[in-house]
């Protein structure tokens, strides 16, 4: 009798649920407010089943603690509510499917002239890192990052692996701070960046990299960044650092990421 109850509209219900709660895992795996999560999952269960069994005292008490607690579940999650709603903004069907984005572009001419010069990003990134020198590049994808470019100086110049290079020789006026590229264009250089926040962020790295991933948590933009001290390339996007990349294994990211 319950199952003839059970409509397409309840199953999409729990499809839609099952998803928002896998994305938000997603965005806080591995950090201590997973722990928090389950905690009040839990805590959310508990109550729903005090309802489910009449227990009115019980679950009047539990609810008024629901009602308080989204306050501060809201404080307390700020920075993964904030990835969280760029998720949703920027993974649409004409963000992530490419061969949609081809077929309705209104721009197929230019189209060529907007591709990303990953190889000259590569090359520069890979000599940069044979002579250690440290380096910060944010590739922007779909955020606006025109309030991080506006502390910086524009440089609205093509990319090429001598420009990169010259921009972050340290006796430059313009090697310290972030290096912005949208499309094919390097469009401002020594910008400021916000860090990261994320308290299990590993002592050993200094700003540079903490700069990287806090852009990325704010952003869905890809950064590179390569060690003054060791020369070891890094990538970060979404608020997560992989580090001591091969030249090859660079490419083979920003082509899956940005191409």
């Amino acid at each position: 009798m319950l199952l003839t109850e059970i409509s397409w509209i309840d199953f999409i219900d729990v499809l839609l649920v099952a998803f928002l709660f896998y994305q938000l895992y997603k965005l806080i795996k591995g950090t201590s407010a997973i722990r928090i999560f389950v905690g009040v999952f839990l805590f959310y269960l508990f109550w729903k089943a005090t309802e489910f069994l009449q227990m009115k005292l019980l679950s009047e008490i539990l609810g008024q603690f629901i009602g308080v607690g989204v306050i501060a579940l809201i404080i307390v999650f700020q920075q993964e509510l904030r990835r969280f709603l760029l998720l949703i903004g920027t993974s649409g069907f004409f963000n992530e499917n490419k061969a949609a984005k081809r077929l309705f572009s209104w721009t197929k001419g230019n189209e060529s002239e907007s591709l990303l010069d990953i190889p000259a990003i590569v090359l520069a990134c890979t000599h940069m890192a044979e002579t250690k020198t440290g380096a910060l590049i944010v590739i922007a994808k779909t955020t606006d990052l025109s309030i991080i470019t506006s502390t910086g100086d524009e440089i609205n110049a093509k990319i090429s692996n001598r420009l990169i290079e010259n921009i972050f020789f340290k006796n430059s006026p313009l090697h310290d701070g972030a290096m912005i590229i949208e499309k094919n264009v390097i469009k401002a250089a020594r910008c400021v960046l916000p860090s990261t926040e994320n308290k299990q962020f590993p002592a050993t790295l200094g700003m540079r990299h903490r700069a990287a991933v806090g852009i990325t948590e704010n952003s869905d933009a890809i950064t590179i960044s390569v060690s003054e001290q060791t020369g070891d390339i890094s990538v970060a996007k979404e608020g997560k650092l992989e580090r001591k990349l091969s030249p090859d294994r660079l490419r083979d990211r920003l082509l899956k990421e940005l191409n």
